[in-house]
């Protein structure tokens, strides 16, 4: 039986070997071993093999009379033997290849939940947030988060940051059958903002929901007319008519390949909390923030 354990132990000469001494005489073999440095305790994860009759609550009782506090004991698989260094690299090389696949890659990274639902989840000890502009990604899970582990994701963060800076300096689309000397004028009606140009609907945010809770928001922005800031308009102008309609969040949801969601939300100045499902992508958007923006 596989199994990822972290520990944290004092930073003193052999404390390390007193854990691997204890699980050499119960018959633990260690497979795979990281260390965390911190100032006066260090963390450390191993992958152990042990006898199949084992289980968790063992294993835990073994790492704590070798001196281990706040253990973390869960079952993996060989998959935690991977290198480590690799792994960061094809995550770097997921993310610049659509950089809405962030939480879903440093989900699995870190051994973590984007964003988890309390619902049917075991308590959680730990968060770390990473933020891309405006745009909140919020992990959690049992095990607590080092020093190193934080400053990662806030590299891989900026990672995604560089990338959209970078696609936002792209010659937008000339638009087509519309003058280009004209902004679209925003209109809201019921249940919906539009933004005219010359009389013609080139963008279109609808919604429905409680108004005292969450307005779930669609988006339809004409291809011509994309990647000039009119999608984050209409976003922006719902939440200040919801505000006024005293809901407390926005839902934007889209396909977790849609590659625009990030970008619309940073140009709305709104802060969101984004979380990758396994076919879509939800953000989140507390509209009691608009005050401030």
């Amino acid at each position: 039986m596989l199994w990822r354990v972290r520990t944290t132990l004092d930073d003193r000469p052999g404390a390390l070997a007193e854990l691997t001494t204890a699980c050499g005489s119960a018959g633990v073999n260690i497979l795979g071993l990281q260390v965390f440095p911190g100032v006066d305790r260090v963390t450390d994860e191993l992958v152990l093999r042990t006898p199949d009759s084992w289980d968790l609550a063992d294993l835990a009782d073994l790492v704590e009379r070798a001196g281990g506090t706040r253990v973390s004991v869960l079952p993996c698989t060989e998959a935690a033997l991977a290198d480590q260094p690799t792994r960061y690299v094809l995550a770097a090389r997921s993310i610049l290849a659509e950089p809405a696949s962030f939480p879903d890659v440093v989900a699995q990274l870190f051994d973590a939940e984007a964003d988890p639902d309390a619902t049917g989840l075991s308590p959680l000890m730990d968060g770390m947030d990473l933020e891309i502009g405006d745009v909140v990604v919020q992990l959690r899970r049992t095990a607590p988060f080092t020093a190193a582990e934080h400053a990662r994701g806030s590299a891989l963060a900026e990672l995604v940051t560089d990338v959209l800076d970078a696609a936002a300096v792209t010659a937008a689309p000339e638009p087509q059958d519309v003058s280009t000397d004209q902004e679209p004028v925003l209109e809201v009606r019921d249940g919906e903002v539009r933004a005219v140009v010359a009389g013609v609907v080139v963008g279109q945010a609808t919604w429905e929901g409680d108004d005292k809770h969450a307005w779930y928001v669609e988006l339809a922005v004409d291809p011509a007319w994309r990647r000039r800031g009119i999608g984050s308009r209409l976003l922006l102008e719902t939440a200040r008519v919801a505000r006024t309609s005293e809901a407390q969040e926005l839902v934007v949801r889209t396909a977790a390949d849609n590659p625009a969601v990030l970008p619309l939300v940073l140009g709305t100045g709104l802060r969101g909390r984004i979380r990758m499902g396994s076919d879509d992508l939800t953000v989140r958007i507390p509209v009691r923030r608009l005050a401030t923006v």
